[in-house]
């Protein structure tokens, strides 16, 4: 009998049915890893390959894919937000975007794909370029291999104890977290209008987070994946209301090869390029190749 397939996802309302059994894996038993946060099984997988299949934020699997790591990306994406509320400063201090040119910024890590897609806004809409800022991190890359740009520093502070002492002028942070933290003020203050301009323009919200599986298992046993793969969309679409509205989730969160997915990972794979979270030439229909090539390129059929 084969050992059950280890799977490590995050608790939304798109996974539950998965985690509580509701949606099976069909004809597989399965081992959803107990991990909280999220992001701490990233260093797991593409480190050692502890999952068979496993949530990753997109610029640790850009990383993965440039450093040789045998993991292969499933057109599912599990979670996402836009994020020009997620650089904040002290009320007080009243910084504008633009302001941050020449200061110090804190992150969590500098190839955190939050952090990717802020420094993708204060590029594109505001002018202000990665290299113009100094990054103060707090932690290193789930990819070992991966050697930060120079203008990327490490403190033993907490980011926002760093803000506090004025060691950075603002900080990178989910606004959940942020929303604890008195005091605290978004940068770009007309963040809503700023986040309606932005998907009006490109007809898609940033995505975070999308599925990955072993390359070896994908080879191995593509039924297994094809599995996976089904339970993934039929939770997708066993969260979707009876009339579907406009919220973040609902607009970020699918399944298949879509122009829209397609569309956004080309956006994060250029400014991953511009801001050196990975150095190599990349497309996005790349990060798929291994899924057509097992499963085919007809979802409907999986």
């Amino acid at each position: 009998m084969s050992s059950p397939l280890s799977i490590a996802l995050r608790d939304y309302p798109h996974t539950r049915p998965l985690l509580d059994g509701t949606i099976p894996v069909e004809g597989h038993e399965v081992d959803y890893a107990d991990v909280e946060p999220i992001n701490h099984a990233f260093a797991p997988m593409v480190r050692e390959l502890r999952y068979d299949v496993c949530e990753m934020a997109i610029a640790t699997l850009f990383q993965a894919i440039e450093a040789g790591v045998r993991v292969s990306a499933l057109p599912i994406v599990l979670h996402g937000n836009f994020h020009h509320r997620s650089l904040w400063s002290w009320g007080e201090q009243r910084l504008r975007p633009r302001d941050l040119r020449g200061r110090r910024v804190g992150v969590r890590a500098y190839s955190q794909t939050t952090g990717l897609w802020v420094r993708g806004v204060l590029s594109d809409v505001y002018g202000v370029a990665s290299k113009d800022i100094t990054w103060v991190t707090t932690e290193g890359a789930h990819v070992e291999t991966y050697a930060e740009p120079a203008n990327v520093e490490r403190t033993d502070a907490k980011l926002v104890d760093a803000l506090r002492a004025g060691d950075v002028e603002a900080v990178v942070m989910g606004t959940r977290s942020a929303d604890h933290v008195d005091g605290l003020a978004p940068v770009v203050t007309d963040w809503q209008e700023q986040q309606r301009a932005w998907l009006d323009e490109r007809g898609w919200v940033p995505i975070n987070h999308v599925a990955v599986v072993r390359t070896d298992l994908l080879e191995d046993d593509p039924d297994a994946v094809a599995a996976v793969y089904r339970a993934l969309t039929a939770g997708i679409e066993h969260a979707r209301p009876p009339e579907p509205g406009t919220t973040t989730r609902e607009l970020v969160v699918e399944h298949g090869l879509t122009d829209r997915l397609l569309a956004t990972l080309e956006t994060a794979i250029r400014y991953a390029r511009e801001q050196q979270v990975i150095r190599t030439d990349l497309r996005a229909r790349d990060l798929f190749t291994d899924f057509e090539k097992h499963l085919g390129t007809d979802l409907k059929d999986l």
